[in-house]
């Protein structure tokens, strides 16, 4: 599985339209997401997943409103049940050859192992394989599908793949594959997505609906970095969790023998909605090939996050996206998006991260 940095030739993403996942805020959503394809589409296609006709047109007057070029969007009309494609859309892996070979990991979905509503969205990754004319490699375990989000997993496309127990191995709460032990399912990694070393970080932050998933936590920013997130308030639910998860970095190898260079990673205050705390981190940002879309939330943060990644990623435009109104449905822009890898050579951001007064 390449990293999210390298070459891409599309980003896909689904079009809302389930009313539970923002309740009473669907409609501002919309324009929301006219805003993170109008600031993808210069540098790829942007493949977006529609319904029906109508629900393709509602999509095309908000990104005709917002500027977009639709000549660098295509619609495919996939029915899903939810808009979060990060976790039921096709999980891309390419082979180095030659030749060079892309085709798609197919984990199963099953609704985070909480809600009814995924046997459209399961279907994604099959109806993708037969669109692109790629194969379809299905991932088991004797003879039985593991199944796997987009979003609980996070590679440098070296080796290296992070994840959190809290998500993938707890046995007692949204259990994704009951009674798959740590050593099969790290063999179902290897052999999928190409996984030689396995970080197992221990719990995500609160709010997350997920239960755990990585990319609200901790991300890789070049394949020798990650950045990690910090909570400053002793006080505060997050704190134990994600100082415990530094703890773990601290002892980690990369697929190299080397220790990979932690970059703290500030998080926003507290963001409740009707007395429900949501799931507000920078970690969800999502690196495009011309640019990188961070969630902001009226908060002070917001200017140091976004300074941080345009640090990181000095080749790239970074953007920050209002995610006030997207967080209300316990995610936000990684969540929404998936990279469709391009065959082409891979390139890097540089193996170094020095930035010493980011951590200032």
């Amino acid at each position: 599985m390449p990293a999210e940095w390298e070459p891409h030739d599309a980003t896909w993403i689904a079009w809302p339209h389930n009313r539970s996942d923002w309740p009473g805020k669907l409609a501002p959503i919309q324009w929301v997401y006219g805003e993170i394809v109008r600031r993808l589409a210069p540098g790829e296609i942007v493949r977006i997943l529609v319904n029906s006709a109508a629900h393709e047109s509602a999509a095309r007057r908000i990104l005709q409103s917002v500027g977009v070029d639709l000549a660098r969007t295509e619609f495919l009309r996939f029915p899903t049940d939810r808009a979060w494609t990060r976790d039921f859309g096709p999980i891309f892996v390419r082979r180095a050859g030659p030749p060079v070979e892309v085709a798609i990991a197919c984990f199963r979905f099953n609704g985070w192992a909480k809600y009814p509503d995924w046997k459209k969205d399961d279907q994604v990754p099959e109806l993708a394989a037969r669109k692109l004319g790629l194969k379809l490699i299905p991932v088991q375990v004797d003879g039985r599908d593991v199944v796997l989000e987009g979003g609980s997993i996070d590679v440098n496309g070296e080796g290296t793949l992070l994840t959190t127990e809290e998500c993938l191995l707890d046995p007692k709460v949204q259990v994704r594959n009951p009674g798959l032990a740590r050593e099969p399912l790290e063999r179902a990694l290897r052999e999928a997505l190409g996984a030689t070393n396995i970080l197992w970080l221990g719990r995500g932050i609160a709010g997350d609906d997920t239960h755990g998933h990585i990319d609200d936590v901790c991300r890789f920013v070049a394949p020798n970095a990650v950045v990690l997130c910090q909570e400053s308030n002793p006080e505060d639910a997050n704190y134990v969790p994600l100082q415990e998860n530094r703890e773990r970095l601290e002892g980690m190898k990369l697929e190299d023998g080397s220790r990979p260079e932690v970059l703290a990673l500030p998080m926003p205050a507290p963001v409740f909605f009707r007395g429900q705390r949501l799931p507000a981190s920078y970690a969800n940002f999502y690196v495009g090939n011309e640019v990188v879309l961070v969630p902001t939330f009226n908060d002070p943060q917001d200017r140091f996050a976004l300074g941080m990644f345009s640090e990181i990623f000095h080749s790239r435009t970074v953007y920050g996206i209002h995610a006030v109104d997207l967080v209300w449905g316990l995610g936000t822009i990684h969540c929404l998006t998936q990279q469709q890898p391009s065959a082409k050579a891979k390139t890097k951001e540089p193996r170094r991260v020095s930035a010493p007064d980011l951590r200032r």
